[in-house]
């Protein structure tokens, strides 16, 4: 199953992709697939005039599609998502989420933006049909610093709440067949049978 990591900065170097590249390493470190999707990337206009059928925008909106699980990473505005990854949001059919497992990533100035996560951006993904919404991983600017050579550094304590997200990721979506010991494997309710 495929992990798509999308970007919804619209800067190129961003506090929010930082955590994105934390979340990559950590996956691909453990074997899963990562695509990414910087939406800024794509054509602007056609972003803001919703123009679905323009390539660039067809082919993000297929990458959503393909991937079996979304990391949404964005920085926090105006205690709101970021407006470039709410023009992409706009673009995706109604159940575009279905059967999907979501990890949201954000980050802002201050701890008093934490709340967007679960007022803002969860109620978009839960309309959009996501089966699993994971609890969200919030850092302020002091969290997600910047070295003097110019990269972002995530803090301790925000690494291991990645650590906890990406080993939840990949032991219950990216990997469920293996069962840890001690515990049965799931059955599917069509495989429930009932004797009185």
């Amino acid at each position: 199953m495929s992990v798509l990591l999308i970007a919804g900065s619209p800067s190129e170097r961003s506090r929010s992709a930082a955590l994105l590249d934390a979340v990559s390493l950590r996956l691909a470190a453990r074997g899963a697939q990562v695509q990414r999707l910087h939406i800024r990337d794509l054509n602007p206009q056609a972003l803001l005039l919703a123009d679905a059928a323009h390539p660039s925008v067809a082919r993000a909106v297929r990458q959503v599609a393909d991937a079996g699980v979304l990391v949404v990473a964005t920085p926090v505005y105006k205690a709101a998502y970021s407006g470039v990854l709410k023009v992409f949001i706009d673009l995706l059919h109604q159940a575009a989420l279905k059967g999907k497992t979501v990890l949201p990533l954000a980050t802002g100035g201050s701890p008093h933006h934490m709340l967007a996560l679960d007022y803002a951006l969860r109620p978009v993904l839960q309309s959009l049909g996501a089966k699993h919404i994971l609890p969200g991983i919030y850092a302020t600017d002091g969290q997600v610093a910047l070295t003097p050579e110019g990269a972002y550094e995530v803090a301790a304590d925000v690494a291991a709440r990645i650590d906890e997200a990406v080993n939840l990721l990949v032991t219950e979506t990216l990997r469920p067949s293996v069962v840890p010991p001690g515990r049965f494997a799931p059955v599917p309710f069509s495989q429930v049978r009932c004797s009185v």
